[in-house]
């Protein structure tokens, strides 16, 4: 960056600059001006001073500013920054390193203003103040709308990494998330939990007949046949592999076997292809009920109702087997 004039030598005018806007025929603020530096920058050239708090102005061309390069905090947000435009007012102000990584996009001319002469404007100009505090709310207005943003963005990414990506149903991450908490608040709250574990009968004998295609078509009508079947404050579960789960918040024991009852017709009759064409394979499953009792915690009411579910399939599959306490 090399210096080619100085502001009073050039020919640019105070009202070229955004933070000066309407000051221009105020001469206490053209005699600080005067002396400062213009600079010019070649296409791609660095600012190599630019971690100093200074105030930089684009007088001609643009820059592009990546903020926070040396804390190891970028995200890959650029600035670009237009003429009339500044970048370094907060390092001004706090009167710390400015942590903004400056480039020049295009041949470019920059009037440069250490942060004493900065300083000396804002006591001599109260246009330049509130100029600076309006530049400050835009950009903390447009920091906080970008945070919003990635905050909701985050927890889309979250949620969706909660869902299996074959059935649609949550995964195993959500249900080590949520279940302890589930329990816990069951316990406390002395309100029934009830959870079926559910497994398709004979799944390896379907995909060598039929092909693991129609297996993950298998799977995702079985996944259908849950959720469909459930209130909306029930949740479905792929356990793993052809294992799935369903959990029943403040469901009794009765009501818990009348819905793995319900659950296991509709299994039977769960439509496999659409394709009338296509011999359509039976899938059934084998469903192990059981109910929150007090004292237990979320791996042994899961033990319960996969040991009920082992005695469903031992005696013969394709029923429902409650878990006795």
């Amino acid at each position: 960056m090399k210096q080619i004039s100085t502001f009073g030598a050039s020919r640019y005018q105070i009202g070229d600059l955004q933070l000066l806007r309407n000051a221009d025929e105020d001469a206490t603020i053209a005699k600080l001006l005067a002396p400062c530096p213009v600079m010019q920058l070649e296409a791609d050239q660095a600012v190599t001073e630019s971690n100093r708090a200074r105030l930089y102005i684009v007088l001609r061309g643009s820059l592009s500013v990546a903020t926070d390069t040396r804390t190891g905090m970028a995200d890959g947000t650029v600035s670009k920054i237009l003429p009339g435009e500044s970048v370094g007012e907060q390092s001004v102000l706090d009167e710390e390193a400015n942590l903004s990584s400056i480039t020049a996009l295009e041949r470019s001319e920059v009037l440069v203003i250490e942060a004493d002469i900065v300083w000396k404007l804002i006591d001599e100009s109260n246009v330049l103040a509130r100029n600076l505090l309006r530049l400050l709310s835009f950009r903390i207005r447009a920091a906080n709308a970008q945070l919003r943003r990635r905050q909701k963005l985050g927890e889309f990414y979250r949620q969706l990494s909660m869902i299996d990506g074959l059935t649609g149903l949550y995964n195993r991450a959500w249900l080590n998330d949520l279940l302890p908490t589930m329990v816990a608040t069951a316990q406390s709250s002395h309100a029934p939990l009830a959870l079926i574990m559910i497994d398709l009968d004979h799944f390896k004998q379907f995909n060598d007949s039929h092909g693991h295609l129609a297996g993950d078509q298998a799977l995702r009508a079985a996944a259908h046949v849950l959720s469909s079947a459930l209130r909306p404050t029930d949740f479905a579960v792929r356990y793993g592999g052809e294992e799935m789960m369903v959990l029943l918040p403040d469901t009794s024991d009765k009501v818990a076997v009348a819905v793995a009852e319900r659950l296991c017709e509709r299994m039977q009759q769960a439509v496999v292809f659409a394709d009338m064409r296509v011999p359509l394979p039976q899938i059934t499953a084998s469903f192990g009920v059981a109910t929150l009792q007090p004292g237990q915690d979320e791996q042994a009411l899961i033990a319960a109702a996969d040991g009920a579910l082992y005695r469903a399939k031992d005696q013969g599959r394709n029923r429902v087997v409650h878990h006795q306490a």
